[in-house]
């Protein structure tokens, strides 16, 4: 029993988050401010003080050992790049401190096996900030799977498509050298998430990781099919060299058909400073409802199914109320280190082109 396990936690909760690039300011600081369970109350820079900017209350220190080393500190956010999230999350544990971590989890399923042993230890909570869980489009689909309108589910297919041809220089997930880099860690490990909640482990996994823009040296695009029992067929696809997206899912099944367009739009509403506390927050423009095509009792229905309203904030709400004893883990660490194990046996799949069998 780790000697944290003892102490009562405040309410809210004092939380401590190292990292304020993109992922911490866009991200965890907004939502964390916006959850009154939590109170942002210090915020690990190196060299700037950025986040006073936004928000003066919180105090700005230069190393992580200073939440570390604070009695007061019961959460820490691990928001850096993802090569480093093994080792602060290691650090914060085995200071008595409750952890969440950015996705991914880990680089290796055996960091991630290590992590969740030692939260066990420790008496700590440990969880993944899977928030795409909390998409709305995503919350959809799985209302309409869950309604069971498709009927037995044949093949699915999840996209995420951008365009960026250019490659930027600054970018540490553009370094082809460093485990943990490329969109497969990156965009992948949601979608792979995602499949993991809808339809559990999958019996084999065929992938192809390209690298496809001038210049790149991390992978910026794959096709993976992850095969079930049943015949079911789930493909995840992904490219930074798509102008004209297509389906963002598709999922057809013996009584009929989803179809989804667009984006969830809670990054864009965050990178403009918007919040969860703002009216029309997560909620998605009716043109980008999707479209169901299906026999419902023996009647065919042909229409729009409204998008169920996003919110990251309901993560970061569950995850103190868990603390807190009042709510079970919806992300809960062995499911993360499941989709870590996944794109190992993706890489594995594509060096050696060929179909792998899923062993967890």
């Amino acid at each position: 029993m780790g000697k944290g396990r003892k102490r009562l936690v405040h309410q809210p909760l004092r939380t401590g988050l190292i990292g304020y690039g993109f992922s911490g300011r866009v991200f965890h600081a907004p939502v964390i401010a916006a959850v009154e369970e939590l109170m942002l109350t210090k915020v690990v820079e190196r060299s700037s003080e950025m986040s006073k900017e936004r928000y003066p209350f919180v105090e700005v220190v230069r190393e992580a050992r200073s939440l570390y080393n604070d009695p007061d500190i019961d959460l820490i956010v691990v928001a850096t790049p993802s090569i480093d999230h093994y080792s602060f999350a290691k650090e914060a544990l085995l200071a008595g401190k409750h952890v969440i971590v950015e996705k991914p989890f880990t680089t290796t399923s055996a960091e991630a096996d290590e992590l969740a042993e030692l939260a066990r230890k420790q008496g700590k909570v440990i969880s993944v900030f899977h928030n795409r869980r909390w998409d709305g489009d995503y919350q959809t689909v799985r209302s309409v799977l869950q309604a069971g309108w498709l009927g037995r589910i044949s093949e699915a297919e999840f996209r995420w498509d951008r365009f960026s041809p250019v490659v930027s220089a600054r970018r540490w997930r553009d370094e082809g050298e460093k485990l943990g880099s490329g969109v497969f860690y990156d965009l992948g490990v949601h979608l792979i998430d995602q499949a993991l909640c809808l339809f559990g482990r999958p019996e084999s996994i065929t992938a192809d990781i390209r690298t496809q823009r001038d210049g790149a040296g991390a992978d910026d695009g794959f096709e993976v099919t992850l095969g079930y029992a049943d015949r079911l067929k789930v493909r995840l696809r992904s490219s930074l060299l798509v102008r004209q997206p297509g389906p963002r899912y598709a999922l057809h099944g013996t009584a009929g058909s989803f179809v989804k367009y667009g984006e969830d739009g809670q990054e864009d509403q965050l990178k403009a400073g918007r919040t969860p506390l703002d009216a029309g927050y997560g909620i998605d423009p009716e043109e980008q409802h999707g479209t169901l095509d299906a026999v419902i009792g023996g009647v065919r229905f042909v229409g729009r199914i409204e998008t169920l309203p996003g919110g990251y904030q309901h993560y970061f709400r569950n995850v103190a109320r868990h603390i807190m004893g009042l709510a079970e883990l919806e992300v809960k660490p062995e499911e993360a280190r499941d989709a870590i194990r996944l794109i190992e046996l993706g890489i594995l799949s594509s060096k050696e082109g060929r179909t792998v069998q899923a062993t967890w």
